[in-house]
């Protein structure tokens, strides 16, 4: 049976369950639509959680930045390190509150139409911004697996989360998120346990990572810093040198995390305001397992991929490229693997270029691999079977979709709850606003595909953004929220207004207005940033920022209305079953 065959049928078998799912579980009223009727177990609620936060960027780009080394570490921290914020300080009051979305929320408690629309706007940017990254991975991993162009593979993509996000709604979505989740996390650890048993003789990667290299007797790690020193690489576990961005940059991401709003509107769907709590705690260990994992992954795939190219060590001729592993040539025809043979010897020298290699007769470095690809080309460099590649191409795809659907669906609240409902026409018939979330949903995945064919920048750049908006604008208006009687209206919708306005153009000064090429007014370098805040380190700033503003205003003007207040105090004590609002 062909590799091709193969994958075929573990996507083909997986989309048949997702779509199977989303047809048992459709949702029958908008409160099925939005928050799965509010009955979903933490468990359960926790695993789709997981699926939803685990995104392309987990499944197929964070090991490839931590393959860099250390100093990319700030993922893993700030994106676990959210999770925390979220349980502790934000699930298990947004729930008492009981209302389906996050403009919900900052519209009542800040009894203002401004603050909701502001809020809505704020989702809307995010979430868009977000889930070009997701279609953009999605085409990524179906462009080779399915071996279609990567444009085909984004509408084949857009097609799948249409079918099951559109008619599913947040109940279809949840269980078919559990689904994806149980694919995503074998196809990410069962070749991750191939490889450490292969290297290290471990069963668990997160020990075989700081084991003993087999071939080499020597520590993994310590095998690892040797080979990328000889190729002119930082050693893999060197220190980070500016740590103010690196506290920044895990700040931005830990309350970027917190303010998603596809996250947060997960905990709406659970009976209980101390399932909120348990969910969020089950959420944090079904994304430690992948978290976890991802390190050894990274390491590991690192120093196969460079064991591949020097098979005889560092010191010896590289491999001919007429020699080159099957992998190489499949990768080569996705474009995220290049070969330039720039000194005509036919060997694939792999380096480091700015270190000077010309000693060795080297002309630059001739080997461009696409980080992204790691994850998905593991098991093929650690030449593992072919139902294990077929398993990876399920599970990255699974990602994606998993991710998307959480982010459509929250764009299709916004507009159609908060938007239609709540401000243009509260009149509307349940089923009338089933219908407008349904409409928004097609028109967000239509706007989405058509942003993934023509991306505003890679996807790092772009899921940086979506991050720093979050951390800008939602999250301190949650936090002061819940958190403060005093913030009125005013306050908010300056504080959100100030936040996301400076962190966008702050980002849009080093990257380009609205990621438009060429249009940046100043490089991003690191001697042009402000006291070395790199544009991805800023919402922290922004954060900040609109904190200040908030408090500020608030305290310059009147206080919010003693109903206000006392509901703030209500949905301060989280202990109770019931809502301090009804719907």
């Amino acid at each position: 049976m062909s590799q091709f065959a193969i994958n075929l049928l573990f996507v083909g078998a997986s989309f048949a369950l997702y779509i199977g799912i989303a047809i048992w579980a459709r949702a029958g009223s908008t409160k099925e639509f939005y928050v799965a009727g509010g009955g979903v177990n933490p468990v359960t609620n926790g695993m789709a959680t997981a699926a939803d936060w685990m995104s392309a960027a987990s499944f197929i780009s964070m090991a490839g930045l931590l393959s860099v080394g250390y100093i990319n570490s700030s993922f893993l921290m700030g994106w676990t390190g959210g999770y925390v914020l979220l349980a502790l300080l934000l699930a298990p009051y947004l729930r008492k509150f009981g209302k389906f979305t996050v403009p919900d929320f900052i519209g009542d408690r800040f009894y203002s139409r401004g603050a909701r629309l502001v809020a809505v706007a704020c989702l809307i940017i995010a979430s868009v911004t977000y889930v070009i990254g997701q279609m953009t991975g999605a085409g990524v991993a179906f462009s080779r697996f399915l071996e279609v162009s990567s444009t085909a593979g984004i509408w084949i993509a857009a097609l799948i989360v249409f079918l099951y996000a559109v008619f599913g709604g947040m109940k279809g979505i949840t269980y078919t998120q559990v689904a994806q989740y149980v694919v995503l996390i074998v196809a990410y650890t069962i070749p991750a346990v191939f490889i450490s048993i292969q290297l290290t003789g471990h069963v668990l990667p997160q020990t075989g990572m700081f084991g003993t290299h087999i071939e080499s007797g020597i520590p993994l790690l310590e095998k690892l810093d040797m080979v990328v020193r000889d190729l002119g690489f930082r050693d893999y576990t060197a220190d980070v040198s500016n740590k103010l961005n690196m506290v920044l940059f895990t700040l931005s991401l830990m309350i970027g995390t917190a303010g998603l709003p596809h996250v947060i509107i997960r905990f709406f769907t659970v009976p209980k305001v101390a399932d909120a709590r348990w969910s969020a705690g089950w959420a944090l260990i079904f994304i430690a397992l992948l978290y976890t994992t991802a390190p050894a992954v990274a390491s590991m795939a690192r120093l196969n991929l460079i064991t591949t190219m020097f098979p005889d060590g560092t010191d010896q001729p590289a491999l001919l490229y007429e020699d080159r592993p099957e992998w190489v040539k499949t990768w080569e025809e996705t474009g995220l693997v290049r070969f330039e043979d720039k000194n005509n010897d036919g060997r694939i020298q792999f380096y480091n270029n700015a270190a000077d290699m010309s000693d060795r007769g080297w002309a630059g470095n001739e080997l461009t691999v696409n980080n992204d690809i790691l994850v998905l080309a593991n098991p093929e460099i650690a030449q593992l079977p072919s139902w294990v590649i077929g398993l990876i191409a399920a599970g990255g795809i699974a990602a994606a979709l998993s991710t998307a659907a959480g982010l459509l669906l929250a764009i299709a609240s916004a507009i159609s709850h908060d938007l239609i409902k709540n401000t243009i026409n509260p009149n509307i018939t349940e089923k009338g606003e089933m219908l407008a979330a349904r409409i928004s949903m097609g028109g967000a995945i239509l706007l989405a595909t058509y942003l993934g064919l023509n991306p505003p920048g890679f996807a790092a750049q772009t899921v940086a953004l979506a991050f720093g908006i979050a951390a800008a604008s939602i999250f301190p208006a949650l936090m002061m929220g819940i958190f403060s009687k005093r913030v009125n209206s005013k306050g908010a919708v300056a504080g959100m207004l100030a936040g996301l306005l400076t962190t966008l153009v702050y980002i849009f000064t080093f990257l380009g207005w609205f990621f438009i090429p060429g249009t940046n007014t100043l490089a991003n370098t690191p001697d042009n940033w402000l006291f070395g805040i790199s544009p991805l380190s800023f919402g922290a700033v922004g954060a900040m920022i609109n904190f200040a503003v908030a408090f500020g205003v608030s305290y310059a003007t009147e206080e919010p209305p003693q109903h206000i207040q006392d509901l703030v105090e209500s949905v301060r004590y989280p202990k109770g079953a019931g809502a301090a609002v009804d719907h």
